[in-house]
């Protein structure tokens, strides 16, 4: 592929803009029937696989959370994600646009991400209905030895 078609992609496919790689392995957290399809499959087409789900027992290269407004606390959420990702990964919260059912304040994100001890390192439109935020956990801990 050249790399004029590697932009494209990067423009056109938005699990390339969150930064997806092939071979990665995703948790999936979240899912229900009002998730967007075509961003779920486009995820598993850039890293060749299917998401894993919930029960996954290992660590993750990345974890896709979708939460709405009435599934609870977001730090709490947040915080459970972080524990599936190793350290240095990410957390593609996606979460209801403006308007729809179970819409999250942007506030509310930035707090909870903070509580969590996250950072955000983008905002994007990733379909119809859905916003990403995409988090990115601490690098390993500082430790003394």
């Amino acid at each position: 592929m050249s790399a004029t078609a590697d932009h494209a992609e990067e423009r056109t496919n938005p699990a390339v803009r969150l930064g997806f790689q092939p071979e990665q392995v995703v948790q999936e957290i979240g899912y229900d029937e009002d998730v967007d399809q075509e961003l779920r499959e486009a995820i598993e087409d850039v890293i060749g696989n299917d998401l894993v789900d919930e029960e996954y027992d290992d660590v993750a290269d990345a974890v896709v959370l979708w939460f709405r407004d009435e599934d609870g606390d977001l730090t709490d959420a947040l915080v459970d994600a972080t524990t599936y990702v190793e350290e240095g990964g990410s957390i593609l919260l996606l979460t209801p646009k403006t308007g729809r059912d179970g819409y999250v304040e942007p506030s509310d994100i930035s707090e909870a991400a903070t509580t969590a001890g996250l950072s955000a390192s983008k905002s994007v439109s990733v379909g119809k209905d859905w916003s990403g935020s995409r988090l990115v956990t601490p690098k390993a801990a500082k430790t003394k030895k």
